[in-house]
């Protein structure tokens, strides 16, 4: 069984940063004592043979195929409907005073 003091919890709480009172040290206390055993009781179980899972929705990839699709318009052909252009790019007004 796993004992953790009131002086390690009020320091698990500093370390947080979190302000933690008398009463609510008591409580956490038992709250993590539990957490402690029900993990000591979990690395008695006998895990030989058992295939690490790192991904259990054996997914490769989630995302579509990054594929270029051709309009039929040219990049010269779109900047022509821009109000101003540098170069291959939109000219726009300035936003930011920096």
């Amino acid at each position: 069984m796993s004992s953790i003091s009131l002086d390690d919890v009020k320091k698990l709480g500093d370390l947080s940063a979190l302000k933690v009172t008398d009463e609510e040290a008591v409580v956490l206390q038992k709250e993590l004592e539990q957490i402690l055993n029900y993990v000591a009781q979990l690395s008695e179980v006998d895990t030989e043979g058992v295939v690490p899972t790192y991904d259990v929705h054996y997914l490769h990839s989630v995302m579509r195929d990054d594929t270029v699709i051709d309009y039929g318009v040219s990049q010269d052909d779109l900047l022509k409907n821009a109000p101003a252009r540098r170069g291959a790019q939109v000219e726009v007004p300035k936003v930011l005073d920096v």
